[in-house]
């Protein structure tokens, strides 16, 4: 059995004082029945780890470079997150994608490298509205399974995260029946490449204006083990209610 994921993506949000969060979401969830990530920026990884202990909170990072060290000013290897304590990080979201041009090959260099260092990778795949419209979902989705997927993957360190671009933080979600058939392709294609074991046994989320209200009747949906969630994980009151709704579908 796939045990069910609650990942938040803090951006780049968050100061110090935020970590506080941490606090209420372990103490509101000392025991969960799923697995909870929290993902903040760059700064506050280590304190996060820090802070988070022994208790069952994942802190992961937001990028890595794929070079372990070198002259990338600015950039954070997956070394580095690993000795700041974090466990995971994201790869591959549309923000990085659209904001500083990752291509696909680019995702599987630096995945590669965040396994190699121990790292779990939530690489995230998802269309555009233009893509969606043209029905060309499938095709887009399936080219970047295919590409920034590394071969060195394996049910212990790779989460899949679906995320359709028009749904970040828009308010709009795709039907439930998309969202299904999305995950049934995602899982029937890592199945078809790595085998029925690691197909099986990866975890797929589903990402793009997650919130309470509506967490339970998406998590009721094919192939979809938890959600990466975003604005709603800033703070612990309401990531708390995405996470009892993924646990009472557990």
């Amino acid at each position: 059995m796939r045990r069910k994921l609650a990942a938040g993506n803090w951006k780049m949000n968050g100061l110090s004082a935020q970590l506080d969060q941490l606090d209420a979401l372990t103490a509101a969830h000392p025991a969960p029945a799923v697995d909870l990530m929290i993902c903040p920026p760059a700064t506050l990884v280590g304190a996060a780890a820090a802070q988070v202990g022994n208790k069952p909170l994942m802190i992961g990072g937001q990028d890595c470079h794929p070079a372990a060290s070198g002259a990338h000013t600015g950039d954070v290897s997956a070394e580095m997150l690993v000795d700041a304590g974090a466990k995971a990080v994201i790869l591959g979201h549309s923000e990085r994608r659209e904001d500083h041009g990752e291509s696909d090959e680019l995702i599987r260099q630096k995945a590669r490298a965040a396994h190699e260092a121990g790292l779990i990778t939530v690489i995230c795949v998802g269309e555009s509205l233009e893509q969606r419209e043209a029905s060309n979902t499938l095709d887009i989705i399936g080219g970047q399974l295919a590409t920034s997927i590394p071969d060195n993957s394996t049910g212990e360190n790779l989460v899949v995260a679906y995320e359709p671009i028009w749904a970040i933080g828009t308010g709009k979600i795709p039907t439930l029946d998309q969202i299904g058939e999305v995950h049934d392709f995602i899982r029937g294609q890592l199945e078809r490449r790595f085998g029925a074991g690691v197909g099986r046994s990866t975890r797929l989320l589903y990402g793009g204006s997650v919130k309470p209200g509506n967490a339970a009747e998406i998590f009721a949906v094919s192939n979809v083990d938890g959600a990466l969630v975003g604005g709603a994980s800033l703070k612990a009151a309401d990531f708390t209610g995405i996470i009892a709704a993924l646990e009472a579908s557990a």
